[in-house]
């Protein structure tokens, strides 16, 4: 199974979160989520991100993908993976 860490809507119309969560890359955007491992909210001033640094690194290590967006966000949270 391919396990990608993304990001996932929620809020309501035109006023978007998200929750990074571990899920399997073949489900919906909204879908099903194995676990969440944070969130982050880009509406705010600074921008507010929470990021279970434990369960990302664990979760990488497993050999979970991260998304384009996913890695800029541990980069700018300072989770520094070791992926590919």
């Amino acid at each position: 199974m391919a396990v990608r860490i993304r990001l996932t809507r929620v809020g309501a119309t035109k006023q978007p979160t998200y929750r990074l969560v571990v899920a399997d890359a073949r489900s919906a955007r909204d879908g099903r989520a194995i676990d969440t491992i944070g969130h982050y909210n880009p509406r705010t001033e600074p921008i507010e991100l929470v990021i279970d640094e434990a369960k990302a690194k664990d979760w990488l290590a497993k050999g979970a993908q991260p998304s384009d967006t996913v890695k800029r966000l541990f980069k700018q949270a300072g989770v520094t993976p070791s992926f590919k």
